[in-house]
């Protein structure tokens, strides 16, 4: 009996760790975990940046608004509408959006505003298409924002987005 004793303390001894094999059927599983995960993951960040950019849009629309209501015409670029390098805003840098948008870029899109006598047009595309974004927009003094899912830009012809 007291050989058998001695015979399971050697046994527990020598099995302490984990073998190999039990090692990489545990990396293979997180392998296969994170393979599903990474791309949904990125999908959701991308579906935030998209997000991001309609809100921008709707920004500019409430900038160009106010702008209109104080210098009596709309802003002919992102630049009048943000921030003054010095001094107070006036019409060439009116301090109503921030320095980013001013810029044109924002939450990985990149944004562009024109103006003509009776409006303007904002169009917002990703930097990285299918990585900051799929679809890109378009809108004008209407305030009706268009997508278009692809590289191409969206125009006043696109679909209306719902």
């Amino acid at each position: 009996m007291r050989h058998k004793i001695k015979g399971n303390m050697l046994n527990l001894t020598r099995r302490r760790g984990f073998s190999l094999i039990e090692l990489l059927i545990v990396i293979a599983i997180i392998l296969i975990i994170i393979t599903i995960a990474v791309p949904k993951l990125s999908r959701a960040r991308m579906y935030s940046q998209e997000t991001a950019a309609l809100g921008a849009i709707r920004t500019i629309h409430t900038a160009q608004v106010q702008y209109y209501s104080q210098y009596g015409r709309y802003a002919t670029s992102l630049t009048e509408l943000g921030p003054p390098a010095s001094g107070s805003a006036n019409p060439s840098a009116a301090d109503l959006i921030g320095n980013d948008l001013a810029g044109g870029d924002k939450s990985g899109y990149k944004f562009t505003l024109t103006g003509n006598p009776g409006g303007y047009q904002i169009n917002a595309s990703p930097e990285a298409f299918n990585s900051s974004g799929s679809r890109t927009f378009f809108s004008d003094q209407s305030m009706v924002i268009h997508q278009n899912y692809g590289p191409e830009p969206a125009t006043a012809n696109s679909p209306e987005l719902k």
